[in-house]
C-alpha cells in the first residue's frame, strides 16, 4: 500500500496535543522527532480534507507540514531504519532477523516487517506483552484484531493458546502475519484479511486489540458481542489524552475497566465482559 507522510515542524511541547488531534482523522502511525513528528497517512484514505483540516488546525497552533508520497516498495527500508526490539524482561524479545538472537530470553520471536512503522509500536507492543505475560493462555480462544505483522498472535500460540484468529484489513499485513508465524514454527493460526466482518466466529477467552482509537471506538460493541460472558480484552494504540474517551465507550459498550498501563506517551487499557 502507499502512503503520504507528512513531515511536522512544531515546537517540542506542542507534539503530544498534535498527535492526538491528529488521531481524529486516518492517519495510522507515528514517528517522533526532536523538532515535530512524522504522520503517515494511507493512499485510499487522504484526501483535499486532510491538507484542509491540518489548515485549520495551523489558525490554532504554530506549526508546518510538508507532504511526500511513499510508494510501497520503501516501507522495508523504513522499517529497517526504525524498528527496535522490543524487550520484556526475560519474559520475551521481539526482533527482526537482522537483529542479533537474545539471551536469556524465554520466548525470542523473529518478525521481519513489511508495513508502515511508527515510534508508538514499541511502547504499544511492549504493554501488550505485558498484560499476556499475567495471563493463563492454555487452551484459550483468542482473537488478534489488527494483527499487523502476527507479534501477539504468535506469541499467545508460544504460551499455548489455542485456537487463533488474526485478522487485519491490510493485505499485506495478512500475508506478513502468515509468514512470520512460519518463520516462528507456528501453525495454529488462522489469519484473515478484512475488517472485523469477516470474523464469523465468537465466544473468545481473549481478545488483543492493537490498532488505533478511531478503529477501538468504531468496533466496541462488535468487540463486546465476540469475547465470551468473563472474557477478557486488551486495547492498546492510543494516546494518554484518549484515555477518558475509550474509557467512557467501552463502558458505553458494556466493560468492566479493570486496569490501565502508560508508557511514554501511550496507554494500554484492561477490561472484561
Amino acid at each position: 500500500m502507499n502512503y503520504y507522510n507528512y513531515k511536522i515542524t512544531c515546537d517540542t511541547a506542542l507534539i503530544e496535543m498534535l498527535i492526538a488531534m491528529f488521531t481524529t482523522m486516518p492517519f495510522e502511525a507515528y514517528q517522533e522527532l526532536e523538532d515535530g513528528f512524522h504522520a503517515y497517512i494511507a493512499e485510499k484514505d487522504y484526501s483535499d480534507e486532510t491538507d484542509a483540516a491540518l489548515a485549520t488546525f495551523q489558525k490554532s497552533f504554530d506549526f508546518s507540514f510538508e507532504k511526500e508520497f511513499v510508494p510501497y516498495k520503501n516501507w522495508n527500508e523504513e522499517w529497517e531504519k526504525n524498528f527496535e526490539p522490543v524487550v520484556v524482561g526475560d519474559f520475551c524479545g521481539i526482533r527482526a532477523d537482522f537483529h542479533p538472537p537474545f539471551e536469556n530470553i524465554v520466548h525470542d520471536l523473529v518478525i521481519n516487517p513489511k508495513m508502515a512503522f511508527g515510534t508508538g509500536h514499541h511502547e504499544t507492543t511492549h504493554m501488550m506483552v505485558e498484560v499476556m505475560q499475567n495471563f493463563d493462555f492454555k487452551d484459550k480462544k483468542v482473537l488478534d484484531f489488527g494483527c499487523g505483522t502476527g507479534i501477539l498472535a504468535i506469541l499467545a500460540s508460544k504460551i499455548h493458546a489455542n485456537p487463533i484468529d488474526a485478522v487485519d484489513i491490510e493485505v499485506e499485513s495478512y500475508e506478513n502475519t502468515i509468514e512470520n508465524a512460519e518463520r516462528n514454527e507456528v501453525f495454529n493460526i488462522k489469519t484473515y484479511q478484512g475488517s472485523l466482518e469477516v470474523i464469523k466466529d465468537s465466544d473468545y477467552d481473549i481478545i488483543l486489540a492493537n490498532i488505533n482509537r478511531n478503529v477501538i471506538l468504531e468496533y466496541l460493541p462488535s468487540l463486546y458481542n465476540k469475547v465470551k460472558k468473563g472474557g477478557w480484552i486488551a486495547f492498546s494504540g492510543f494516546l494518554k489524552a484518549d484515555e477518558n474517551l475509550l474509557l467512557e465507550n467501552a463502558k458505553k459498550a458494556g466493560f468492566e475497566w479493570q486496569s490501565s498501563k502508560q508508557r511514554g506517551k501511550w496507554i494500554c487499557q484492561l477490561y472484561q465482559k
